[in-house]
């Protein structure tokens, strides 16, 4: 709340009225959003699937796992190189959709972009949240299952009538981090489109780093702040719903 100047002058709330009437920040904190809400579901969704189908193969699943999970451990930027290979306008996504005859796409390039990224976050992330679900997929007695078979239950009705409910709280945790490391998912567009990619991916990271670049602290540290509160206001709700339906 301060103009940043050598004596710090106090200005009050000016500088987040500057902030929230730039175009640029608006446009960083709705991507932000989109992205996240975006990814948390995808994550949650494949991984909970996914745990289930390894739990029904037993030991056999372990080398699934581990590919399933090497992503998770490889380095980021050793990711990126192979998924900029993969959607390169020469790549193997793009002379797949000519063999269909498809125009090929500049998925680095383009607002095409946001494609590459979400995939690239959900194959990086959903190996760990496997690795949360299976361990709690193992606390459910098989027992129920069997009950529920004899009874005509169909695969959908078990995880939605018994395996969820009874794992609620490793979910809720899994969707939170899921959730967060969305919102971390900066570093992986930067290294693909820069300081200024397409519009479509330019998230909050991008305005804050660009503007500490150019030393204007106050609109960094202002935006830090507005999104913080974004930030926990968004898990304030959920964690509140999540009492909510513990209590019930």
């Amino acid at each position: 709340m301060t103009d940043g100047s050598v004596d710090n002058n106090f200005v009050g709330i000016q500088n987040y009225q500057k902030v929230w009437e730039n175009e640029v920040f608006r446009l960083g904190l709705r991507n932000s959003l989109e992205l996240s809400l975006i990814c948390a579901p995808l994550i949650f969704v494949l991984s909970f699937v996914l745990a289930l189908m390894l739990r029904s193969l037993g030991r056999a699943s372990l080398p699934f796992r581990n590919i399933l999970l090497m992503p998770y451990l490889v380095p980021t930027a050793a990711l990126l190189i192979v998924w900029m290979l993969i959607f390169d306008y020469g790549g193997p996504i793009n002379r797949i959709l000519a063999l269909f005859g498809v125009d090929r796409v500049l998925w680095l390039e383009s607002e095409y972009l946001r494609v590459p990224v979400v995939l690239l976050y959900v194959w990086k992330n959903v190996g760990f949240s496997i690795v949360i679900f299976s361990a709690a997929l193992e606390s459910v007695p098989d027992e129920l299952y069997e009950f529920a078979r004899l009874e005509g239950a169909s695969a959908y009705k078990m995880a939605t009538k018994i395996t969820l409910p009874l794992i609620l709280p490793t979910a809720f945790l899994v969707f939170v981090l899921a959730w967060v490391n969305a919102f971390k998912i900066f570093k992986e567009v930067y290294f693909i489109g820069g300081a200024y990619p397409n519009e479509s991916v330019y998230t909050l990271q991008h305005f804050m780093n660009n503007k500490f670049s150019k030393l204007d602290y106050q609109d960094v540290t202002t935006a830090a702040y507005s999104f913080a509160v974004i930030v926990l206001v968004l898990f304030g709700v959920l964690y509140a719903q999540k009492g909510v339906r513990g209590h019930d």
